[in-house]
């Protein structure tokens, strides 16, 4: 009796592995049934796709197409960065911004600079965060904590130091027309309140120019040059901002929908300098003198005072960031490129690899390649995935998601990732489907680019990666979102 229990169990085991076996093959097949008609529909015809599917323990490619075909990852790129980030500084790591003065303080009078230095925090005032303060009150915090040193006068001025980064925050391959914007925000040593400001139109007769009602927050040392028209009603933001870093003139063309205030936003071209600002002011509303008029790093360099960095300081005050783990969310599940571009640049510095964009990816790729990935075909221009130069193999994106499950930060990335159908910028994907809380994808989307890359438990229990991207498509002939949801929702059936 025991050795037919035995048999018995053999076969079934055997029929229920073959019958996995002929579903997975089915699945694969019915996948690249459905490939092969999208790259010869009209809607591709022009166009490219790249597809990576593999499980994460094992050498296993379950589904491959032009794997090896560098591609634009659009915002799944921000996976790249936010995974180096984590793997390399550690889920606890925190961003320190230090307040500090130079020189003596006597009878109530600073003879020297109040100085913010800063080391990157992309979330110094930002609004996101529970118990973290906002650009507001680490002003009214700071300045309450140099008045409690007895300073009544300062025989200098206050100083934003965000040279921790290199001073050409933009990434060369960005579009001129994105930088000025909010997504376009350079990523400095000294960031404060996501480097934004808000600008509100108030919209007049159709085609008549808007006006400008104010920024928030108020940027009074910017010239705002306003050719914003107003348009139809409901036609919502078509407003660009132009502008570059430290630059002081700020230009805002397009149009405002008719109705009531529009408010769009732009980006701070020199947040050290806003910070300096704002610290001032709030300590001259406190009845603290401040002789001479705030500076940035940078600033001070175009206006020939050739700021020298003091060789000894005395702290003030030390504000720490939330964890990486906790901005990498933030980052993920919101895509903000700020964020992206600071995990890419961070790491390179405190490995002494160099302060720059270009310096980070070759950090970055030195990172990997250590970990056995082959990064042939990656082609990184930044690490939010907001220039079209970018170029990446779905292969590429895979191994390195294959890699990222081996490492100790694995937990705190994964958990960053958004819930297909439930949450971040894919809530409303693949509802009512078995891909709903079982993808955890993070999507990309610029000019001619959709993508999405993530992980997925299929239905043996086995976690698979996964990398799509479509490439150059037709819109005209269809949706890339509906056509990469279909993929998502076949794959998860293998």
């Amino acid at each position: 009796m025991k050795l037919l229990l035995i048999t018995l169990l053999k076969i079934f085991s055997f029929h229920t592995q073959s019958a996995d076996s002929v579903r997975i093959m089915n699945t694969q097949e019915i996948i690249q049934r459905k490939i092969d008609s999208l790259v010869n529909s009209p809607f591709l015809e022009n166009g490219f796709a790249g597809i990576s599917i593999k499980s994460v323990n094992s050498n296993k490619n379950i589904v491959q197409y032009n794997a090896k075909k560098s591609l634009s990852p659009a915002s799944t790129m921000k996976l790249i960065s936010s995974a180096t980030a984590l793997m390399t500084l550690g889920e606890d790591f925190k961003y320190s911004t230090i307040l500090e003065y130079s020189g003596q303080i006597k009878d109530s009078i600073l003879v020297g600079n109040i100085i913010i230095r800063g080391s990157g925090d992309p979330s110094l005032g930002s609004w996101r965060f529970k118990n973290k303060l906002d650009y507001k009150q680490i002003n009214e915090y700071w300045a309450k904590k140099i008045k409690d040193l007895g300073i009544k006068e300062i025989k200098g001025r206050i100083f934003g130091d965000g040279s921790f980064f290199d001073e050409n925050v933009i990434p060369d391959a960005w579009i001129w027309g994105d930088t000025g914007n909010y997504y376009g925000a350079g990523s400095y040593g000294l960031n404060m309140n996501e480097n934004l400001y808000w600008a509100t139109f108030k919209p007049t007769n159709y085609t008549e120019s808007a006006i400008l009602v104010k920024t928030a927050p108020d940027l009074p040392y910017y010239q705002k040059i306003n050719r914003v028209l107003t348009d139809k009603v409901g036609t919502g933001d078509q407003v660009n901002i132009y502008s570059t870093p430290y630059q002081d003139i700020l230009i805002m063309q397009g149009f405002v929908p008719m109705g009531g205030d529009f408010s769009v936003k732009g980006s701070i071209p020199d947040p050290a300098l806003f910070a300096a600002y704002y610290l001032q002011k709030k300590l001259v509303e406190n009845g603290v003198t401040v002789l001479e008029t705030p500076l940035s790093y940078l600033e001070s360099n175009k206006k020939n005072i050739h700021y020298q960095k003091p060789i000894s300081t005395t702290q003030i005050d030390t504000l720490s960031s939330p964890s990486l783990r906790d901005l990498v969310r933030e980052c993920n599940f919101q895509s903000i490129n700020l964020y992206a571009e600071t995990f890419l640049k961070t790491p390179s510095v405190l490995m002494n690899v160099g302060n720059s964009t270009e310096d980070a990816v070759k950090g970055l790729k030195q990172m990997w390649q250590t970990k056995g990935v082959k990064l042939g075909g990656l082609k990184m221009k930044d690490g939010s995935g907001l220039s079209p130069s970018n170029g990446i193999t779905p292969d590429n994106m895979t191994d390195i998601l294959k890699a990222m499950f081996l490492e100790k930060s694995f937990n705190a990335f994964y958990e960053s990732i958004p819930i297909v159908g439930i949450s971040g910028t894919v809530s409303n994907l693949c509802k009512k489907t078995r891909a709903v809380g079982n993808v955890r994808a993070k999507s990309g989307s610029i000019d001619g680019v959709r993508a999405y890359a993530g992980f997925f438990t299929a239905r043996n229990g086995e976690m698979m990666c996964f990398s799509m991207m479509l490439n150059k498509y037709n819109s005209d002939y269809g949706s890339a979102t509906k056509e990469l949801e279909k993929l998502i929702i076949l794959m998860v059936e293998l």
